[in-house]
């Protein structure tokens, strides 16, 4: 290790040597000390390196949270390889893609998605070997297979602004882009989190956020760093969750509509009373609710992305309630006009950033990565503006990256039309976010039937479920005769939303 190089090895070995016997993950039954994460990890990582896995080489893994899938993120950090964790929502077409495109020498996968990727390991030539989660059939091999004994070498050459993870966003132009990240922008993006959450090795963080997605990722490794705890669950069960949150005591939870919803209607007198701050984004219903039951707590609002290493703005909701929070340290965001002049308070225009912080780029995708960085900020597609006192006001992405955001995930709608345009008796279609009581936001297709077409607003819907990932097919599905155009002869996307955007 260089002189000046600090990673989430050395984290790691830090929890060992002051907390040895603190608990550092909870899985169901199963309890993992700081010492044993770090035992686990550096034989997972013996493993790697027997394999062959050099600093740079990519291990993807798709599975649901657990033990296995923790220990590999160690290990990767370790050796300094490139972790590739896949949504496992995603539909067979989109998982080949992610995994071609990351081009991973090897993959992990969990026993229900073993004879999907079997099915198109063929297409996957990077790949060497396969191994499995919980069961295993060809070409995958046990995951205990990767455990090794073996020593690791006293230096290995991981830096810690190299790549980590890789975390594909959601499609802008029909596909998924890569953003990658360093073990470096996480660690400093996480160190304003523990100020401002005064996190300390007495915290626990409930998470059920999936660990490929950028939050979920996050918030254990911040635990890490203060050397706390993570209660890791496989899924999101209300019930339950409210059971292991009073169980272990857990004080952090993030969460996306509708879990704090659907926490608050399932937890029994007192299963919440340990919580002290919780995170995500939620409607103003239910974070009121969430406050006026359980007052020891916080809500604390937020603004982020995968490409800004997750959290860029955070304040607690009742600072200024609906708006995103303010900017954290090592981040300098600004909002531009077209020309990338910054705005005054109290005027929209694109959200931008720079730090360290900002991601190192989409993976293999220079062109969509100048274009981001373009004139020394990261361009987030996103609108909003700042008011007087320095809080951030979400407004929307801007037209030409227009999103949904359904229950924590993103959902461009230009996939959804594509997908949509491939029925037979469709010639026009625009598809479009709209507010929903328990998703936030909720997925709608404005289509025009092609003459003499038949098809119903639910087959629609299934249609999409069956092309791509099932979370992006249309809640809300309405026919019409024709399409605003504007003077351009172009479709009015904004005169859609104007005529069909409240449900």
């Amino acid at each position: 290790m260089a002189l000046n190089e600090f990673t989430f090895a050395d984290v790691y070995r830090r929890n060992a040597a002051l907390y040895p016997e603190r608990t550092a993950f909870v899985f169901q039954d199963r309890r993992l000390t700081h010492q044993d994460y770090l035992n686990r990890a550096e034989r997972i990582a013996a493993g790697l390196l027997r394999e062959g896995i050099k600093p740079g080489d990519r291990v993807a893994i798709l599975a649901q949270n657990c033990p296995e899938m923790v220990e590999l993120i160690g290990a990767v950090a370790i050796t300094g390889a490139i972790l590739l964790p896949v949504n496992f929502r995603l539909n067979a077409e989109e998982i080949g893609y992610v995994l071609a495109d990351g081009a991973p020498s090897l993959v992990v996968a969990g026993a229900e998605y073993q004879q999907l990727i079997a099915g198109i390991a063929p297409s996957l030539s990077s790949v060497r070997r396969y191994f499995g989660i919980g069961g295993h059939g060809a070409p995958f091999v046990p995951f205990s297979e990767l455990d090794s004994a073996d020593a690791l070498p006293s230096e290995l050459a991981v830096r810690a602004d190299d790549g980590f993870v890789i975390i594909h966003t959601a499609a802008v132009g029909g596909k998924p882009r890569g953003a990658l990240l360093s073990q470096a922008n996480l660690l400093i993006g996480q160190s304003p989190l523990i100020q401002a959450l005064a996190l300390s090795e007495q915290d626990v963080n409930y998470g059920a956020l999936p660990l490929f997605h950028v939050t979920g990722l996050g918030l254990m490794l911040t635990l890490q760093q203060v050397g706390g705890a993570s209660v890791i669950a496989a899924k999101f069960d209300a019930a339950q969750a409210a059971r292991d949150i009073a169980a272990e005591k857990a004080t952090l939870l993030a969460e996306f509509a509708p879990m704090l919803g659907n926490l608050l209607d399932q937890a029994q007198s007192g299963e919440l009373a340990s919580l002290r701050a919780v995170t995500g984004l939620d409607t103003p219903d239910t974070i009121e609710r969430f406050e006026a039951a359980y007052p020891q707590a916080r809500f604390w609002a937020l603004y982020g992305q995968s490409e800004t290493s997750g959290i860029a703005t955070f304040s607690p909701y009742r600072e200024r309630p609906k708006s995103a929070g303010r900017p954290l340290f090592w981040r300098t965001l600004a909002v531009v006009d077209g020309d990338d002049r910054p705005l005054p308070a109290q005027q929209t225009g694109e959200i931008v950033l720079r730090g360290p912080t900002v991601f190192k780029g989409y993976w293999n995708n220079a062109a969509a990565t100048a274009h981001t960085f373009r004139n020394g900020w990261h361009h987030t597609g996103d609108m909003g503006f700042f008011d007087d006192d320095g809080f951030l006001w979400y407004a929307g992405r801007a037209p030409e990256k227009e999103l949904i955001k359904t229950g924590g995930e993103n959902v461009y709608p230009a996939e959804v039309e594509n997908a949509i345009r491939q029925h037979p008796d469709i010639v026009a279609v625009v598809v479009i976010g709209v507010p929903d009581p328990q998703w936030s936001e909720a997925i709608k297709a404005v289509c025009v039937r092609r003459d003499g077409g038949s098809v119903t607003g639910a087959e629609i819907a299934e249609f999409v479920g069956a092309q791509i990932a099932r979370y992006k097919k249309p809640k809300h599905v309405v026919f019409v005769d024709e399409l605003p155009k504007n003077a351009k002869g172009e479709i009015d996307r904004a005169a859609v939303k104007a005529a069909h955007g409240q449900g």
